[in-house]
């Protein structure tokens, strides 16, 4: 298991760890909102351990709502095998909700052969200038943004690339696995809002805890939104790239640093 017994110290002073201090009652959460890749997973993939995790939520009464980049064929069919409450697909576009068959759009697309059009016509321009990247094997499943392969961009050339979206009236983002050219205000916390406002409205963010270990996880570690936040410790990969950093962090990195913070609250609530 990967721990970092540093952490807050160092670079990141003001990431705390979860038992740093009293001022979240960690007894009152009743909902977890997780990023998957990097934070659910371990190198690619759930864990015995993690599937146990989510069962005892779910038998504590604590929901969880997986809130990732995947695509949305790929998220429909994860929604109906776990233990979740739902999940949201393509940081933010749609929604699945478990028990039910609707696919819910986040994000409202009136011609959805035009958008994605369109969204192919940004790729090949950015390909012009960055041939090296390339299509995502999931993005044909995809219905609101477009995914690309993040290996072997550089920082900066990651930077440009978001502003030459920007240039052409898209939203961009990345994460550890791909990077997104999406709808400028499709994000995981606008999507998360709006989900916990129309199908879990008597729920404070006081109750709520957001979880990610990547930058497309960003918004939400907004404090202005999600008072309680975590990140596992990989995140300190990308933590001076974002303008929003968690409140907490985990000393065991991806699923197992997500077990660790579900093993406090579950102790907590037992005390």
């Amino acid at each position: 298991m990967y721990r970092n017994p540093s952490v807050p110290t160092g670079q990141f002073p003001n990431l705390k760890p979860l038992s740093s201090d009293t001022s979240a009652d960690w007894s009152k959460i009743r909902l977890i909102a997780t990023d998957m890749d990097g934070t659910l997973t371990n190198q690619g993939k759930f864990s015995t351990a993690l599937l146990q995790t989510l069962e005892d939520l779910q038998a504590a009464g604590i929901k969880v709502i997986i809130v990732t980049g995947r695509s949305a064929g790929w998220v429909n069919g994860l929604n109906s095998l776990m233990p979740i409450a739902g999940a949201i697909a393509e940081n933010g576009g749609l929604f699945y909700r478990s028990g039910s068959e609707e696919t819910v759009a986040l994000t409202p697309i009136t011609e959805l052969k035009a958008h994605r059009q369109h969204l192919n016509s940004t790729f090949t321009e950015l390909k012009t200038k960055f041939p090296q990247i390339q299509e995502s094997a999931d993005n044909r499943f995809r219905i609101t943004d477009w995914t690309f392969n993040v290996a072997e961009l550089s920082l900066d050339e990651l930077q440009t690339i978001s502003h030459l979206c920007q240039q052409m009236g898209w939203g961009f983002t990345y994460s550890n696995v791909q990077c997104h050219i999406k709808p400028q205000r499709q994000e995981k916390a606008i999507g998360l809002l709006q989900v916990l406002r129309e199908y879990f409205p008597d729920y404070s963010p006081e109750q709520i805890v957001t979880v990610g270990d990547s930058p497309n996880d960003e918004t939400l570690f907004n404090q202005s939104y999600f008072p309680i936040s975590v990140g596992v410790v990989n995140i300190l990969k990308y933590a001076n790239q974002m303008q929003y950093q968690p409140v907490y962090i985990t000393t065991a990195a991806e699923g197992e640093g997500f077990c660790e913070l579900a093993s406090y609250i579950l102790e907590v609530r037992r005390k």
